[in-house]
This record gives C-alpha cells, sequence and structure tokens, in this order.
C-alpha cells in the first residue's frame, strides 16, 4: 500500500515535468522553424520553393529608397494672406531650425489652393524680418500637417517592398552550405510569405500535440529508466523531486531565454549543472541520462538542434567524467575549464567540418562558452543548497565530516577515548572492505566514525572507556541490556542536534540492525535454567535493538566491521587460525540472523569482505619481535 502511494505521487512528478516543458516550450504558429544566421552553415535538409514567393528587401534598403524617393519632398505650408507684409514669408524660429535639420531646401506654400515652391533660404524668422524691415512682422506661415503626411505617404507609397521572385521547385540553400546576406534574404522572406498565411486551426492543434507527445516520451523514457536500473530512487519521492526540479530547472531557464531574448543566448545557460549535481549525488549512468533527457527536450526550439544536442551531450559527459569523486570545491574550477574547452574545441570541429572554412567561425560564441564556464562553477551554490533542501550529502561534506579535528570529534575523543578508538579501528576496517566490493569508500568511513557516537552520553558504561569498576554488574541483566541498546538512540539524538546528515544517522541506528545483546541475554538464560525455568521465560525483546537492519552495502559492511573489531579484543589468542574462525563465526551469525536481508549483497561480496577482515587483522594483531637486552658482564 505505501508503495503504491508513494508510486502515485512519483507519476504525479513527472506528469508534472511534461506539463511544465509543454507550457513553456515556444509555440510555433507555423511550419518554418529554422534558425540560421550570415556567414553560418545551414544545419538542416535541403530547402526549395514549394510555390512562388517574393523576395522582400532588407530594411536597410528599403531605407535608403525612401531617402532616395524623399529628396524631392518638400514639406506643405499655409499663407495667412493678412499678415503678409512687404511680400515676406515668416516662420517661427523653430519651425526654420526643423526644416534645416531635415535638410529640407524648399517647401510648399498653399495659398488660394494653389501651391508655390518657395527656397527654404527665403523663409523668414521675426527677428529676421525685423532686422530687414525695422517693424515687428508676425508669423505667417503655419505647418500644414495633413496635407504633408499625406504627400509623404503617396510618395513612399510608391516603394516597392519587395524586387524579385522565387519560382517553385527553385533550391534555395542545402545541408552545410553557408548562408550568405543573399540567401539569409531569401529565407527571411520565405519565413515572412509563410507567417503571412495564416494557419488553420486544426494545423496549430496539430503541432502541440506532436511537441506534447515528443516530451511526453522522453520524460517517460526517463521513469522507465528509473524503474529499470534505479527502482529505489523512483520509489522515494525526495528523490524524484530532486530530478524533477533539477531538469524544471534548466527546461525553463532555456524556454525563457529562447521565447524572450535570443536564440543564440542559449549556449550562455550552463546545462553542464545538469550532470554536474546529479552525479555528486548519484552515480555517472544517472547523471548522463538525465542530462540527456534534460537537452533532447531543450532541443525542439535550440537552433540548429543537431548541433546543440552534440555540444551538450559531449561536454555533460566530459564534465561526469571529470568529477568521478568531487572531493575538493577547486575540483569545480578545474570542470569549468574542461567545460570550456569542450565546447570550444567541439564547436569549432563541427564548424571546420561542415564548411571546410575555419574562417566561417564565429567568435563570439567563445565567449558565450566562456560565460557558461564561468557558472559552472557557480553549481557548487547549488549543491549545497539541494543538500539542506533535499537531505542529500555530497563527497565534500562527507570529506568535511571525516575530520577527526572537528569540534564534535574532539569532544568525542575527550569524553570516549576507548570508543573513539574503535570507531577509528571499525573505519578502517570497513573502508578497505567497501574499496573490495567497490561500495562507497568515503560515506563507510564517515559512517564507521559516528556510529558509536551515543556512548558519548555515558561513556562509562562501556568497558572500553572503563578503568576500574564495572557499574554494570550491579544491576539486572535486562536493566544492563536497556542501557547498551540505548546508545543508538543517544547516537541518533547528538547526531541530529549537529545536523549530520541523514545517512549517517541511518549508520548509528542500524549499526546492530536487530541483533541481540548476546553477553547479556545469554546470562539471563542462564541464570533463569540454574533458577529451574526455561528460555522462553526470558523476554527477548527486551535485549534486542530495535533496528533497523542495514539496508544499503555500506551499512552491511560497517555492522560486519563494528562487530568484528569488538570482538577481536576478547580472544586470549591472536592467530591467524584464531582470527579467521571469529571472523566466519561473527559473519555467520548475522547472516543467520536475518540482518542482511534488507542489502543486496552477494555470496561473493561477503566472502570478499571476510578476506579483507582476516587479513587487515592479523596485520594489525602482528607479533613484534622482542628487543635483547644488553647483559652485564661479570
Amino acid at each position: 500500500m505505501k508503495k503504491s502511494i508513494l508510486t502515485t505521487f512519483q507519476v504525479l512528478s513527472l506528469a508534472a515535468l511534461a506539463a511544465l516543458a509543454i507550457y513553456l516550450a515556444p509555440k510555433y504558429s507555423n511550419p518554418f522553424k529554422y534558425h540560421f544566421e550570415v556567414g553560418q552553415p545551414w544545419a538542416y535538409g535541403l530547402v526549395t520553393a514549394e510555390s512562388n514567393f517574393a523576395i522582400y528587401k532588407t530594411d536597410a534598403q528599403l531605407e535608403a529608397e525612401q531617402k532616395e524617393v524623399l529628396r524631392d519632398y518638400t514639406p506643405c505650408y499655409t499663407l495667412d494672406t493678412a499678415a503678409v507684409q512687404g511680400h515676406l514669408m515668416v516662420v517661427s524660429l523653430e519651425e526654420k531650425e526643423r526644416l534645416q535639420a531635415l535638410g529640407c531646401t524648399n517647401v510648399s506654400v498653399l495659398y488660394n489652393r494653389v501651391a508655390t515652391k518657395v527656397a527654404v533660404a527665403d523663409l523668414y524668422t521675426p527677428k529676421e524680418a525685423y532686422e530687414k524691415t525695422h517693424r515687428n512682422i508676425a508669423v505667417n506661415l503655419q505647418y500644414d500637417s495633413i496635407t504633408s503626411d499625406n504627400l509623404r505617404q503617396n510618395i513612399l507609397s510608391s516603394i516597392s517592398l519587395t524586387h524579385g521572385m522565387v519560382q517553385e521547385g527553385e533550391k534555395i540553400i542545402d545541408t552545410g552550405e553557408i548562408v550568405s546576406e543573399r540567401t539569409y534574404q531569401i529565407l527571411e522572406s520565405l519565413r515572412r510569405t509563410i507567417e503571412e498565411q495564416n494557419l488553420s486551426h486544426r494545423q496549430s492543434l496539430t503541432s502541440t500535440i506532436g511537441v506534447g507527445l515528443y516530451i511526453m516520451v522522453l520524460v517517460a523514457m526517463f521513469g522507465m529508466y528509473l524503474y529499470t536500473y534505479r527502482r529505489k530512487l523512483l520509489y522515494n519521492l525526495r528523490h524524484m523531486l530532486f530530478f524533477t526540479i533539477l531538469m524544471a530547472l534548466l527546461v525553463t531557464t532555456a524556454f525563457i531565454v529562447l521565447r524572450h531574448v535570443a536564440a543564440g543566448y542559449i549556449y550562455l545557460i550552463p546545462f553542464a549543472w545538469v550532470p554536474i549535481i546529479a552525479r555528486v549525488f548519484y552515480d555517472s549512468r544517472t547523471a548522463i541520462f538525465i542530462h540527456l533527457i534534460t537537452i533532447l527536450i531543450v532541443s525542439i526550439a535550440a537552433p540548429a538542434p543537431y548541433v546543440f544536442v552534440l555540444l551538450q551531450v559531449i561536454t555533460g559527459i566530459v564534465a561526469v567524467i571529470s568529477l568521478r569523486d568531487m572531493t575538493q570545491r577547486a575540483q569545480l574550477a578545474q570542470t569549468a575549464l574542461f567545460v570550456f574547452l569542450t565546447y570550444s574545441i567541439v564547436y569549432t570541429a563541427i564548424t571546420m567540418l561542415v564548411t571546410g572554412e575555419i574562417m566561417n567561425v564565429e567568435y563570439h560564441y567563445y565567449i558565450y562558452f566562456a560565460i557558461n564556464a564561468v557558472l559552472v562553477i557557480c553549481a557548487y551554490g547549488l549543491i549545497f543548497l539541494f543538500e539542506r533542501t533535499f537531505g542529500l550529502v555530497s563527497n565534500i561534506t562527507l570529506v568535511e565530516l571525516t575530520n577527526v579535528n572537528s569540534n564534535l570529534m574532539l569532544e568525542f575523543a575527550e569524553k570516549a577515548p576507548g570508543t573513539f578508538q574503535h570507531s577509528l579501528q571499525v573505519s578502517n576496517l570497513a573502508t578497505e572492505a567497501a574499496k573490495r566490493i567497490g561500495a562507497k569508500v568515503l560515506l563507510v568511513r564517515t559512517g564507521a566514525l559516528y556510529h558509536d557516537i551515543g556512548k558519548m552520553a555515558h561513556p562509562e558504561y562501556f568497558i572500553e572507556n572503563q578503568t576500574g569498576v564495572n557499574p554494570l554488574q550491579a544491576m539486572s541483566c535486562a536493566e544492563a541490556a536497556k542501557v547498551i541498546i540505548n546508545h543508538v538512540e543517544e547516537g541518533e539524538r547528538i547526531a541530529r542536534k549537529h545536523r549530520l546528515p541523514e545517512v549517517i544517522v541511518h549508520f548509528i541506528r542500524s549499526h546492530h540492525g536487530t541483533s541481540v545483546t548476546r553477553y547479556f541475554y545469554n546470562t539471563a538464560v542462564n541464570a533463569a535454567k540454574t533458577a529451574g525455568k526455561t528460555a522462553t521465560d526470558v523476554n527477548k525483546e527486551d535485549y534486542s535493538y530495535p533496528g533497523p537492519k542495514p539496508s544499503t552495502k555500506e551499512a552491511a559492511i560497517l555492522m560486519m566491521a563494528d562487530a568484528i573489531e569488538a570482538r577481536s579484543r576478547s580472544l586470549n589468542e591472536l592467530t591467524e587460525q584464531s582470527i579467521a574462525e571469529m571472523v566466519d563465526q561473527m559473519i555467520d551469525a548475522q547472516v543467520a540472523d536475518g540482518q542482511f536481508s534488507e542489502t543486496v549483497l552477494s555470496f561473493k561480496d561477503l566472502e570478499d569482505i571476510r578476506a579483507v577482515f582476516k587479513q587487515k587483522l592479523i596485520e594489525i594483531n602482528h607479533h613484534r619481535i622482542v628487543y635483547p637486552t644488553i647483559e652485564e658482564t661479570k
């Protein structure tokens, strides 16, 4: 029931991602979805004219023709005959300056419906008229805006917006050809012609359905990948929210840029964030797959889609390889450099491959790639944010937690020195075993350091910290067992107080699983039998740890290392045979008790772990030679 409910939420999260992508995807009202620039190779197939269409003039061409035809244009003015004195035509100072700024040499003066051409130089301002006649003469020419605008529009309307025709079936451009200025003009004319032909509602709906189906197939593929290879992640809502939010962040940014900014700026967006952040928290295969799905979704609107996909996929793979194990912040700077170099080299290679000319490279793209690389470094902030938001843990955090000089570790060493040394030994054993079977080494090391931290609360109850009387001897077996078992609960409390990651808390809670405090339980059973009772009279639950059992390889390794290291200290004789027998006995008992039933450990893993523990314990406990003393001479 629980799994089915979680599955519903997972489906909803994937559906929300698909719906967001479909909603934000740039909508095209026509089938002309090509992106092109002058000097760039044509990234699509052969394009021919499906019908005759006119070639529209460029803005520059139209502007030049307008200037030419307007050269003889004269603004119109109306003469106020009542204000004419001495046949002088007077305009305001502002009006004359405007005419001069426009470059007009003549104006048309309307008088009794007759237009007379008058030179601008023969027009007077009030000041100039006074200097000529020594009389104040009022302005008698008024600008006739209506007549002037009509005349101007009539002149401009004589200019044709097109020049030349493209005939039906005529080739326009083919794959790999460079977009020249002439070809660019023809392509723009084709686009404009198609846009002017209104699409039917049916065509628009069909296009939208196509986009929707494409995106839903990609999102479904992502869900199928998780179901097939990473089912635990699929059934965990926290991980699913992480995946969908990370992908939605990049998809949303890309579609906003494509819809409202400029297509070329798509290369400013750091798509490498997706594989980098996913790789920090998960495995390389998952990181690359998430990146691939994200890129394919964005590609439906990206300029030159196949070039875009090639660039992003190759760069994402390089980013994942460079961050195989991210343990230092400086590694992001190195990855950013690899991202810039990959973008630059692949872009240059594709351009040279398609065009055969290095001169066709657009150098502003290298600036985009450099900015993109700088933004890659900012992924560290997102890693920290996702860690806190989703309870994930990165290798950087684990490295920080393994610092034995941290305040918590120093307090641990001071309050429970014996337990601290035990934790260090367990950490060494577990680390070597993790290396052998390919488990997460850094995670095991960190979990081992903190697994017994609960003993800080009452270190005097644990034999490794005792130097005198054991206070447990004054308690009943059940009371003593409860005190010992309680260190797990105390460990969880301390871990949460210091905000340790949830995965470390799991190590603390599961390192004894549901096992029994065997010393006190066996003692209680023996005492019951001596008193004439049976073993069933002893409540086994009073002596059992609450669990949970280990659920990962790493937690299982820690359980084995913890038990074996503790037991090795009780051996009377440390020989290869006694150590080997003890290791086999402890692991066999845990397997028989079902403590590893929730992990994916194989029989080979168990055999490899046994071998590592035996070898390391022998190395740790090897005998040293006895140094001879100097005998005194008689």
